[in-house]
């Protein structure tokens, strides 16, 4: 196993210091991992008792491994170089981590953006195969995107039934269609893991392997982190970060993950969605927030913010006031999380393994698709933006005097969330406002990419504290794109997703900003220009 460290100070220690005598007494490490289905309560009893199979992933999955190694090299054979993973939430994120951080090129498809779908359309097609991860069979996003690989596949001459791979579960919708399809291979996933703990089963595997992860060698050293975590000790680290997760008092419910020195790609968005989804529900929760070691909610000092940071295993770390420092493989970082987050969950007192608020924004989305209403109007239009809000915008007559009221809306404890819906590779570089944005309000900011963010944080967003205010950035594609055999486009599906996730919101109680970038290229270098006044004006005011 690859060498795992933690450090706490301030309240992380203190939690640790009053949960860990009795989480070792009561034997929790060990009852997690016989799969004891009563530690979350009554009420969670039916969901764990079917949720509890990513303890043993680890082993289970071992016998998986000749297959996915066999389908690559023939998949080489034929003159397949690229893998395309078309997924969502946690179907997605933790392969995107497993192939990043092993220098692996896989190209993860998580969007309904036209520009991002024909993107992935248009590169070394006649030499791709796509993985289609679906635990459901019936994820919306990923049938759209199939549809359009496989007519892609068929019109360029390729037969597209040998080039398309499926991982679902056993007897889903998808697992049926796809063998009746005759597709190149299926393999189904254990049933009892959530799709957010399911990086060490095929969700997280197959499109890994694929792509050349050493999946078996990853898979080695998580049986040896799930062996450490399975102690009854002191010195278990999972039973550690749990109480810093959720056991501090008060509750610091604003989790910062900075990345700093760790050399995981992109740990912090999986972490992300495993955390909220897990945890944000029944009004309470806590909220991780993705940043860097440097941005200003590590600094804040703020009563309800604890920084975790993603460290080297021989990283000389000196911890500020109220911080973790973890260390420690990808295998092994990913074992320990997902231990540490049932342990929150059972702190919280929540059921860790539900998501109940999740499908709101689906139905929404839905119900608008199939009605096809007409736009809502915009309040006014500045430049290349359309701006839409609710009363709170109090006669603002400019992009950035509205991007102002909401920010006028949050309280001490409060977050902001910043919601893009277009092409997050393409326009990568927006994600620099979160910074910018977190320095202004003095508040800690998430950076969403829509839809995909729908499948993790947005269950906190509805389910946690309603102490969330958004702003929420779509904009029109250069053309859309027709989804086959469906009685809509790409760019209406992106563009319902949105309006049902702002409809749910703003049902909630929730300020929600809304800008339409008419433009994407001439909008986002507003919205960036925007959001550098205001930092450069708040920095002004702070200096005098």
């Amino acid at each position: 196993m690859s060498t795992l460290s933690y450090d706490a100070t301030g309240a992380a220690q203190q939690a640790l210091e009053q949960h860990l005598p009795t989480l070792v007494a009561d034997r929790i490490a060990t009852r997690i991992f016989a799969k004891d289905h009563t530690l979350w309560g009554p009420d969670a009893e039916a969901e764990s008792a079917v949720r509890l199979g990513w303890v043993e992933a680890a082993t289970v999955s071992q016998a998986l491994v000749p297959g996915i190694l066999e389908l690559r090299d023939a998949l080489k054979a034929d003159g397949v170089t690229r893998i395309v993973l078309c997924g969502m939430g946690g179907s997605s994120l933790a392969p995107e981590v497993i192939a990043g951080t092993a220098g692996v090129e896989l190209t993860v498809l998580d969007s309904t953006d036209p520009d991002q779908v024909r993107a992935a359309l248009a590169d070394r097609l006649a030499e791709t195969a796509i993985v289609v991860s679906s635990k459901s069979g019936s994820t919306l996003e990923t049938d759209s995107q199939r549809r359009i690989f496989e007519h892609a596949f068929t019109e360029a001459g390729v037969d597209a039934k040998s080039r398309i791979i499926v991982v679902t579960d056993p007897g889903s919708p998808l697992d049926a269609a796809s063998r009746e399809a005759g597709y190149r291979a299926v393999f189904n996933a254990d049933p009892n893991v959530g799709g957010r703990y399911s990086a060490l089963t095929a969700f997280g595997l197959v499109p890994s392997g694929l792509a050349g992860v050493d999946i078996q060698a990853f898979l080695d050293e998580a049986e040896e982190a799930a062996e450490v975590l399975n102690d009854d000790a002191p010195e278990n680290i999972g039973l550690a970060l749990g109480t810093a997760l959720g056991g501090t008092s008060p509750l610091r419910n604003k989790i910062v993950i900075a990345e700093d020195g760790s050399g995981i790609v992109g740990f912090a968005d999986w972490a992300e969605q495993l955390i909220a989804e897990s945890t944000g529900k029944l009004g309470t929760g806590v909220l991780p927030v993705v940043a860097g070691p440097n941005s200003p909610e590590v600094s804040s000092g703020a009563d309800d913010v604890l920084v975790v940071r993603l460290v080297a295993a021989d990283a000389d770390v000196e911890l500020g006031a109220n911080e973790v420092a973890i260390a420690g493989g990808l295998a092994t970082q990913m074992m320990v999380w997902e231990f540490a987050t049932a342990v929150a969950g059972r702190l919280l007192g929540i059921n860790p393994f539900d998501q109940p608020d999740v499908e709101a924004a689906k139905v929404a989305a839905r119900g608008l698709l199939d009605a096809q209403p007409e736009p809502t109007p915009a309040a006014f239009v500045d430049g290349v933006i359309e701006v839409r809000g609710g009363d709170w915008l109090r006669g603002a007559a400019t992009a950035e005097e509205a991007v102002g009221a909401l920010l006028g809306t949050l309280d001490d404890d409060s977050y902001l969330s910043v919601q893009a819906y277009f092409d997050r590779l393409a326009f990568a570089g927006l994600e620099g406002i979160r910074d910018q944005l977190a320095e202004v309000s003095g508040r800690p900011v998430t950076f969403g990419w829509g839809p995909r963010f729908l499948h993790s944080t947005g269950q906190f967003h509805k389910g946690g504290p309603a102490i969330g205010v958004f702003l929420q950035v779509t904009a029109a594609p250069a053309e859309d794109l027709a989804i086959p055999e469906r009685p809509f486009t790409f760019g209406e599906l992106i563009a319902a997703q949105a309006a049902g996730d702002a409809q749910v919101l703003a049902g909630h109680g929730r300020p929600v900003l809304r800008l339409h970038l008419t433009d994407r290229a001439a909008g986002v270098a507003q919205l960036q220009e925007i959001i550098a006044a205001l930092a450069s004006r708040s920095a002004s005011v702070t200096d005098s």
